[in-house]
């Protein structure tokens, strides 16, 4: 878990944003009265206890994020594709600070998710690469690869080091 960078404590919530997520938390009082309530009638139990359960605690990576944005009534509108937005009630002064710090984390979480699928792709592909390579000098048939097959020292070291150049030498374009 990384450090939180803004925390906006409410009443019935507490939002936390660290350099990956937004976390959305409902605070245990309001939650123990939504309980309650559910608890004394059983059909809202059925209905309103199931969507509540996929909603709080509410953890959103914000690589996953579209956008961000304050709407004239103070409240903070996230875009999620896919998905409902979610909107969150809280202070004009706070949403501001919300919104600057989000927009400013979104770009730099979708750049590291993007680095690591390439990462991982590129090394899937060297891999599956080198398997080929050792079964094609000892002769095996390409149909009996394996991806558990020992790797031979030194190779994914190099492999990772080549990735890393050619992100560097993308970024500094």
């Amino acid at each position: 878990m990384t450090d939180v960078i803004l925390e906006i404590d409410h009443p019935h919530f507490v939002i936390r944003v660290d350099e990956n997520l937004l976390r959305i938390d409902v605070k245990g009082n309001v939650k123990n009265e939504i309980e309650e309530a559910l608890e004394k009638t059983p059909i809202l139990k059925e209905t309103i206890g199931s969507i509540l359960g996929l909603f709080a605690p509410l953890h959103i990576r914000l690589c996953d994020i579209d956008s961000v944005r304050m709407e004239k009534t103070g409240k903070v509108k996230i875009v999620i594709p896919h998905r409902r937005d979610v909107v969150v009630p809280v202070k004009p002064g706070e949403a501001e600070r919300l919104v600057n710090k989000l927009n400013q984390l979104i770009p730099e979480a979708k750049k590291r998710e993007l680095q690591r699928i390439m990462r991982e792709h590129s090394l899937q592909r060297i891999g599956g690469e080198e398997v080929n390579l050792g079964r094609t000098i000892a002769g095996a048939p390409k149909s009996s690869e394996s991806p558990l097959e020992p790797k031979p020292p030194g190779m994914i070291e190099e492999a990772e080091k080549e990735i890393e150049k050619k992100i560097e030498e993308e970024n500094s374009d």
